[in-house]
């Protein structure tokens, strides 16, 4: 009989206890759904991070709203890859409280980074959401800024295709939360290490998958595509527009159209958020194959396990289209 009441009243107490640790979670608010998904798997039974561009946005074109807001006032870590990227996120990051660690993950130690690709088949970069357009002038603008001075633009800011650089970012991610949440420290190391092994396996079977079509050329929507690129050695030979939110005019059709007709059968990739007509009158006439590439994992569910859908998305989608007869 005693130790009966004595489980019943210890069930109250074991109930506040996960309660509490619950309410002890750190509020972590993330700005896109790749590096969510990092944070998801590092923060596996600890808590559940935020999302800002959630659903079919896509970083390039995303105006907040105010649940967006108020989950910034409320956060105590904040991850973005950086103004480069969700320009839309600086000035209300600037306001958030003085208390919240945020961490720019292109930043991130052992990052590789590229330089945007211009001229030819990739057309001149144009950042048009910034006042430093004319970093690319080829006068030495680029090597006057620092980290500091968020050189907007200096680089290509989609670094996650690149499984290497999941990494980098991974263990910036774990060393912030460490940082802001000693008391869950065990539980984030742990998990970046089974996310570690992860990667390194997501890597060796993107380059399986992609091994036989690697050197057929293809052209994308828009210049996302360096880091899967430049890790898998595939033949991105050129891109409709470099910025998604400007629309490639007449001229820009035109000469992509050229520069399919020249390649022989290829593919042309859209993305599902942007214009998929501009690939039918891209292909018109030509031997080319149209495919979809969803970079910023527009049509996948948020969590842990997005980002090795993301990429395990993309390389199919080149190996189904690329292996095509034409």
């Amino acid at each position: 009989m005693k130790l009966a009441t004595a489980l019943i009243l210890a069930v109250p107490t074991i109930l506040f206890a996960e309660a509490g640790r619950a309410a002890d979670a750190p509020v972590v608010v993330t700005s896109i759904k790749p590096v969510h998904s990092l944070v998801s798997a590092i923060m596996q039974g600890v808590g559940t991070p935020e999302l800002i561009v959630d659903g079919a946005a896509s970083p390039h074109t995303y105006n907040m709203k105010p649940s967006n807001a108020r989950a910034l006032q409320n956060a105590k870590v904040v991850f973005w890859v950086g103004p480069g990227l969700e320009a839309f996120l600086e000035k209300p990051l600037e306001a958030i409280g003085s208390d919240a660690v945020v961490a720019e993950l292109d930043k991130a130690p052992g990052l590789t980074k590229l330089k945007f690709r211009e001229g030819g088949a990739f057309e001149p970069h144009d950042d048009g959401d910034h006042n430093d357009g004319d970093h690319h002038d080829g006068n030495g603008h680029d090597q006057a800024h620092t980290d500091e001075d968020h050189d907007h633009g200096a680089f290509d800011t989609h670094l996650w295709l690149d499984p290497k650089n999941a990494k980098a970012m991974a263990a910036e991610i774990t060393t912030t939360l460490v940082a802001a949440d000693p008391a869950n420290a065990l539980t984030y190391q742990a998990n970046a290490k089974t996310l570690d092994d992860r990667l390194d396996a997501l890597d060796k079977e993107i380059a399986g998958i992609v091994s036989a079509v690697k050197d057929k050329p293809f052209i994308v929507f828009h210049d996302a595509y360096q880091y899967f690129e430049h890790r898998y050695n595939v033949q991105v030979a050129g891109s409709i527009t470099v910025s998604p939110e400007t629309i490639p005019g007449a001229e820009r059709i035109a000469e992509i159209h050229k520069k399919v007709g020249e390649l022989g059968a290829t593919c042309v990739f859209a993305e599902p958020q942007f214009q998929p007509r501009l690939v039918d009158v891209v292909i018109e006439g030509t031997k080319a194959k149209a495919g979809v590439l969803d970079p910023e994992a527009a049509t996948l569910d948020a969590g842990p396990d997005l980002y090795f859908d993301l990429m395990h998305g993309i390389a199919n989608s080149m190996k189904d289209c690329l292996a095509r007869e034409s």
